[in-house]
Formats: C-alpha cells, structure tokens, sequence
C-alpha cells in the first residue's frame, strides 16, 4: 500500500471511530436528565454517574497512549467498540442503578478506546486538521439529528444508550480497513522505534490546560438540559431543539475551522475561540428567558468545535506518533468526566448564574497557556521551514560556485 493510498483507505474508519468515541459525552446532557428522570436520581447522583463514564474514557486514554501501534490499530478498535456496544446495553436493559453504573464505566472504556485509535490514526495523517473536522463534523451531525429524536421516541434512560451502542456497532465493520502499519507522518518520524515523547513541557501544558478547558465547558454542558428545563422553563422537546439547533451551529463552526485551515495559525483561534466560548458559557447559565439561553447555547457550540479542532491539531504537531493527540484528548476526557458532577454541585450550592460566572474565570485562565503553546509550535514551525529555506538557498549557491569554479578552470 502506498503512502497516497494509506490516507484515504483509512480516513473512512478513522473519522467513524472519532464519532462513535465522542458521542458519549455529545449526549450527555440529555443522559444526566434522563437518569434525573427515569431513575429518579438526584442531579448531584445522575451528574456523578456521568463523571463515571467519562472517567472510565479518561483511563483509557491514558492507558493506551503508547500501546495502540503494539496492540494493533484494528484489534484494539474493534475491543472498544464492543466495549462501547456491551456496556450501553447493559446500562439500557436494567433499571438497576450500580449495573447501570456498571454498564457506564464499561461503555467509557470503550469510548476512550475508541478515541485513543482515531486519536493516534489522525496525527499520523498527512492532513490530521482536516481529518479532526471530518470527525467533528460527524460527531455533531450524529448528535444534532439525536437530540431531534430522541423526545419523540420517548422517556426513559435506555434510549440514548442505546443509540450510542448502536452506533458502535454500525462503525464494527469499518476497521477492517485501518492499517496494521503507522501513517505515513509517524513511520517517516521513527520508522522502528519509538522515542522518548518529543516537547515534554508544552505537551504537559497542553494537557493540563484541556483538562480545565474541557472541565470549565462540560461543568455546564452536563447541566445546560436543567437549565433548559428548570429555571428558563421549556419542555424536554424544545430542550432538545435548542440542542439540536446548537449542534448545527457545531456543523458550521467545523466547516469554517475546514475552510479557514492554517490561515491564521492556531494561537488566534484558540486564543480568541476560547475568550468567546467563556462569554458564552456566562450568558447561558444566568439566562432566564428562552431566546437567551438559545442564543448562548447555540454561539457556544457553534464556537466550540471550532477551537477543538486546532487543539487537537497542536497536539497532533507535538508528536506525529500521536501520543501527546491521545494525552491530550485523555486530560480533555478526564476534565470531561469532573465536569457533569463539578457543575451539578457548583449549581447546587451556588445557583447557575454564579456557577457560569466561576466556569467562565476558569476558561479564561486556561486560554492563557493554550495561546501560549499554541503560539511555541508555530514558532518552532517557522524556524524549521526557515532553516529548511536556508539550507537549500546554501545548497544553492554552493552548487553555482562549484559550476562557476569549473568553467572557468576549463576556461584555463
């Protein structure tokens, strides 16, 4: 298999598996509500059983950074998807809250899984930006067209669940079509082995910013269905427009991020992306009136993936075997998972106007050492293809002065 042709062949697979790993917590408002709902749990017990899940996708990651060329890309893809598909419909088919709890962890296991894979496929591609907003792309779709009917289908905690486990199993067949062998970035870079993580100091701010960018974000994502429900006063169907709404603003957010590219680096639109997102989160959780809390959530997730999508591209660039891409979205995964339970007590003991106020503080500290990474690789780019400039400029012109040199020794 070519170089050309690997891409291609695995892009497919790659950007399935990214959606089946991140629709968990795309969903997790509407799952937090539903247990709410449908097991009569508090929202600090039901916003802790989403912590679970997304916890058990955080170890994952963590586990398998520099295992998943060892294990094998397909093999360990296909254990997560039916990790992913056995744990959702363990927790669907019981009422039972510890094997619901259970069926959670089991079922993020294998979302982490999943994503560790697609995070590892991506870096190594010779385009890993624009393949990360493919996989946005579907993963807002899959979840946008979700919220839109999931109300209709009716109550209950089993059917996001299901939909998720279904989703694993539609993607199963796709892996026979991931490289056993590394993308062409990474066997380029180490083409036996694999060395010692490159960029240790901007990797581990890299990560500990996600984790309080991710944090900061979910804290209120995991709770935006009650505030929908119980201080601005809409039905769970209009709830699940709005989301709906906001994920199709994802859609055009991640076709802008594809359009725009490289254009403006990657400091700018995180640096920026991320000053909006926090303006938004505060406007949402103090909203009393429908249009208000439509118009946060909506701006918000319109923004959102937009900034995702160049994070995940720094992290990719740090490493292009993809370890600092898995670390990363793990620390995201791993803030994620404190966010549902952060935000059910934060809203408890605070109320959601306060609680938007202090999320809000905390993006905007984290944007700081984001911008502050984002602008090192770009400088650390620049210099390389200078240098790779200058070099071929002296390779230049020492080949013309040898030219020159030999003319005119024939001259003689």
């Amino acid at each position: 298999m070519s170089s050309r042709t690997a891409p291609s062949r695995a892009l497919l697979p790659l950007v399935a598996l990214f959606c089946a790993g991140y629709l968990a917590p795309y969903l997790m408002p509407t799952v937090v509500g539903r247990l709410t709902t449908g097991l009569a749990l508090s929202g600090s017990q039901a916003g802790a059983v989403g912590s679970a899940l997304l916890l058990g996708s955080a170890c994952a990651g963590f586990t398998l950074a520099s295992r998943v060329e060892r294990i094998g890309r397909a093999r360990l893809a296909r254990y997560g998807l039916l990790m992913i598909a056995g744990g959702f419909t363990a927790a669907a088919a019981t009422g039972h809250v510890g094997l619901v709890v259970l069926g959670c962890v089991a079922g993020g296991l294998g979302s982490g899984t999943s994503t560790a894979v697609a995070a590892v496929g991506i870096a190594g591609e010779r385009e890993p930006h624009r393949v990360t907003v493919l996989g946005l792309l579907a993963t807002s779709a899959a979840a946008g067209a979700l919220y839109l009917v999931l109300p209709r289908l009716g109550g209950g905690h089993a059917l996001p669940f299901a939909a998720i486990a279904a989703t694993a199993l539609l993607v199963l067949p796709l892996t026979r079509r991931l490289p056993a062998a590394p993308g062409p970035r990474a066997t380029a870079a180490t083409p036996r082995t694999a060395p010692p993580l490159p960029h240790l100091g901007s990797g581990v701010v890299l990560a500990a910013s996600m984790l309080c960018w991710s944090l900061a974000q979910n804290a209120l994502w995991g709770v935006s269905g009650r505030i929908g429900l119980d201080r601005v006063g809409l039905s769970e169907t209009a709830v699940g427009m709005v989301f709906a709404v906001a994920l199709g603003g994802g859609l055009v957010g991640v076709v802008a991020a594809g359009a725009l590219g490289p254009r403006l680096g990657r400091a700018v639109p995180i640096g920026a992306g991320t000053v909006v997102i926090a303006v938004c989160v505060a406007a949402s959780a103090s909203a009393r009136g429908a249009m208000g809390f439509a118009v946060g959530e909506v701006l918000w997730n319109t923004v959102y993936p937009v900034v995702l999508s160049y994070v995940i591209g720094l992290a990719a660039a740090l490493d292009p075997r993809g370890r600092w891409a898995v670390y990363a979205g793990s620390a995201s995964s791993l803030g994620v998972a404190c966010g549902p339970l952060t935000g059910a007590l934060l809203g408890a003991r605070l109320g959601f106007p306060a609680m938007g106020g202090v999320l809000a503080c905390l993006l905007l500290l984290a944007a700081v050492p984001l911008t502050a990474v984002a602008r090192g690789a770009g400088a650390g780019t620049w210099r390389r293809r200078t240098v790779a400039i200058g070099r071929r400029a002296a390779g230049r012109r020492a080949a013309a002065a040898a030219m020159a040199r030999s003319e005119v020794g024939r001259a003689a």
